[in-house]
């Protein structure tokens, strides 16, 4: 199909029976996000907003809502993009199998942009205050842009082929921002917006950003693709688009515009100017905080005849982001063996925030003679992935050799789980990254930016089995209790609230696993997570992944019983212990308000648009 607009997308989307249209009007303050939210949950279609409160432009969400509708969108170039990325990870298969890439040359061709001298985006100017004033969450600081095609070049390197499309937080209301002429840029520090940023700064001038938003949903999904520095996100758009990306050049425009976006944000941000930014509710279910980010000064919003605003909403995962994702994975997951020698498969876990919790499988081949394997070559790519992109951002990164079982699937989160607790030796197997970077939005560390990381490497023959039922005839210190079995060898313990001691730390589960020795019954569970609240955590899988693995940094939240320090290498002879409490640093989770929830109830009441769909 290659659509050139996002109109063509949703005249698609509709005539195919995937988009529903809401012709009442509906308020970009909490209730649209909440909407959105809902039918994404459902498994609904694509989400048109007819009337936007406040605003002459109409919105549409849900658009990735489904990977089955993600394929649809893309579904005459997504075969021929996979093929582009089997050339990439061998190009000798061009010549092993001619007739499979015939197409590979045109597909190339699509990936060079075209420089044009106008386009549909130029032909109206409005202000920032005019657009949708989308708020997904009660307490956000102000509207958000959430789906922003953000543009850049290298300063020191300009050019279509060097620049970076990214999609990051773009704030352009509330705050300490002047009204149409201000608006915030939040990106994550491993972005390679922010080597831009740095070239502009240590050059001692403005960067020039173009935000746009819509277009062809190619050139969404490419803002998030992870590609490595230095690749146009532009090439990947044109390739999954079936056309080459129109960018407007000249000297009217200064920075390059995407001749076909709905609108598009131009300024620079003031290499001298910090405002904050924030709270924000964020993928990993809670509040990202106020902090201060650069400032966009801005010189221009054009917009389109026809302009939609496309959004999206995040949360607690699974949201449609989850979609971004799977389809990701699916286009570039053969790619990473290329990139990481011996790694053959990474998941970034989606219900866990993403970033928290990396599983992967790597080959050890190391002392093949070894009368007991245990980690060695898989510790060499566990420190390979840490340093790659996005994994680098990984708080725990749990690795396991393929040899011991090649059929093991990394995406059966449960079965992942047993793999490794019954061949993991605590005493062996934890290796720690102290005071180093984390995710920005990931609030269980000691700062922003500022954390650990734990690599628990497993290999070998199993060494345990895994308990399903808990054991009787035992006591616990006072205050734990209410046990569960979140999965096979995984118990949750309810605990007292965290609270801090005078010496800044919280010593209650320092307590717990003193007062068990290594021989109590407790043990035959290799991991217990101590949590507030025990059966919450226990009745999903996605609430035990949720809970674990955003609640805890793993330097200071990780003990064990018989814990010991051995040539400055830490372990435990009994069971690991995370604490995974609510800390009083932490950032409030995420909570909608009742009564916009009434407000969209009665959307999916007999009669309402959304009946039968929420």
């Amino acid at each position: 199909m290659g659509y050139r607009n996002l109109n063509q997308c949703i005249a698609d989307l509709d005539q195919t029976g995937q988009l529903v249209r809401i012709e009442e009007e509906i308020d970009p303050k909490l209730e649209a996000a909440e909407v959105q939210r809902r039918v994404y949950a459902a498994g609904g279609p694509a989400v048109y907003f007819a009337r936007v409160k406040g605003c002459q432009f109409p919105m549409v969400s849900n658009l990735f809502g489904t990977t089955e509708r993600t394929r649809f969108m893309f579904r005459d170039a997504l075969e021929a993009v996979r093929r582009l990325v089997e050339l990439k990870v061998d190009p000798s298969e061009f010549w092993k199998q001619p007739l499979r890439y015939i197409g590979a040359p045109r597909t190339g061709w699509h990936t060079r942009p075209k420089k044009v001298r106008n386009g549909p985006v130029l032909k109206n100017r409005t202000t920032i205050d005019q657009l949708p004033q989308l708020v997904s969450w009660p307490g956000d600081g102000g509207a958000f842009i959430t789906l922003p095609e953000v543009y850049t070049e290298d300063p020191d390197r300009p050019g279509l082929q060097r620049s970076n499309l990214g999609m990051y937080r773009v704030q352009f209301s509330g705050g300490r921002y002047e009204t149409n002429k201000q608006i915030g840029l939040h990106y994550q520090i491993h972005r390679s917006i922010g080597v831009h940023h740095a070239a502009a700064i240590r050059r001692g001038e403005p960067l020039r950003v173009n935000v746009f938003v819509g277009g062809s949903p190619a050139m969404i999904l490419s803002a998030v693709m992870p590609l490595p520095e230095g690749l146009s996100e532009l090439m990947f758009a044109g390739a999954l688009g079936r056309r080459r990306v129109p960018m407007i050049v000249g000297p009217d425009v200064g920075l390059p515009i995407f001749a076909e976006a709905d609108f598009c944000i131009s300024g620079t941000i003031d290499p001298e100017v910090l405002l904050p930014e924030g709270p924000f509710g964020d993928h990993l279910g809670y509040y990202s905080l106020a902090h201060e980010f650069p400032v966009l000064n801005v010189d221009a919003v054009y917009h389109r005849d026809d302009a939609v605003w496309p959004f999206t909403t995040v949360g607690r995962p699974p949201q449609e982001d989850t979609s971004f994702g799977q389809i990701i994975h699916e286009i570039t997951g053969p790619i990473i063996p290329s990139v990481v020698p011996g790694v053959h498969s990474v998941n970034a876990v989606d219900a866990a925030g993403v970033h928290p919790l990396l599983l992967a499988v790597g080959s050890e081949r190391y002392v093949p003679y070894a009368a007991e394997r245990r980690p060695q070559e898989i510790l060499t790519c566990a420190n390979a992935l840490l340093g790659q992109g996005q994994l680098s951002l990984a708080k725990y990164l749990l690795i396991v050799a393929a040899e011991d079982n090649p059929q093991l699937d990394i995406h059966d989160i449960a079965g992942f789980f047993a793999h490794v607790l019954r061949r993991v030796n605590w005493q062996r197997d934890l290796h720690f990254q102290t005071r180093t970077t984390i995710d920005t939005l990931d609030y269980s560390g000691t700062g922003i930016n500022d954390g650990s990381k734990v690599v628990i490497a497993a290999a070998g023959s199993p060494r345990r089995e895994l308990p399903t039922k808990i054991p009787s005839g035992f006591s616990l210190p006072d205050g734990f209790g209410n046990l569960r079995v979140c999965l096979p060898g995984v118990l949750a313990v309810s605990a007292p609230p965290f609270v801090v001691a005078e010496d800044g730390r919280g010593h209650t589960v320092e307590t717990f696993c003193r007062a068990l020795p290594a021989d109590h019954p407790i043990n035959d569970f290799p991991l217990i997570v101590v949590v507030d609240d025990s059966e919450f955590t226990a009745a999903t899988l996605n609430n035990f992944l949720w809970v674990t693995f955003t609640r805890s940094n793993p330097a200071s939240d990780i003990d064990g019983i018989d814990a010991f320090v051995e040539e400055k290498h830490w372990g435990c002879r009994g069971a690991l212990v995370i604490d995974a409490r609510i800390k009083p640093h932490h950032a409030p989770p995420l909570v909608e308000d009742a009564a916009v929830t009434k407000r969209v109830d009665a959307l999916g009441a007999p009669g309402g648009p959304l009946h039968g769909i929420i």
